[in-house]
């Protein structure tokens, strides 16, 4: 399933963040899952991303596209 939204929260150091979808939930990501390589984004850049069932069982946000 794809979410638009924007990245609410990105650690640098440990390399995870938080987009806020268009319906105002929040989803993790790792940077490894940022689509372009650069494993870094700015705050408040508009995304879209596939949702996915992460490791630990919750959902997160995969192939993170900046728009």
């Amino acid at each position: 399933m794809e979410v638009r939204g924007f990245v609410d929260s990105f650690d640098e150091a440990r390399g995870v963040g938080v987009v806020t979808s268009e319906e105002g939930e929040s989803l993790g990501f790792h940077c490894v899952d940022i689509a372009d390589g650069t494993r870094t984004i700015l705050v408040g850049a508009r995304v879209r991303a596939r949702r996915s069932v992460g490791r630990l069982g919750h959902d997160e946000l995969v192939t993170i596209e900046k728009l």
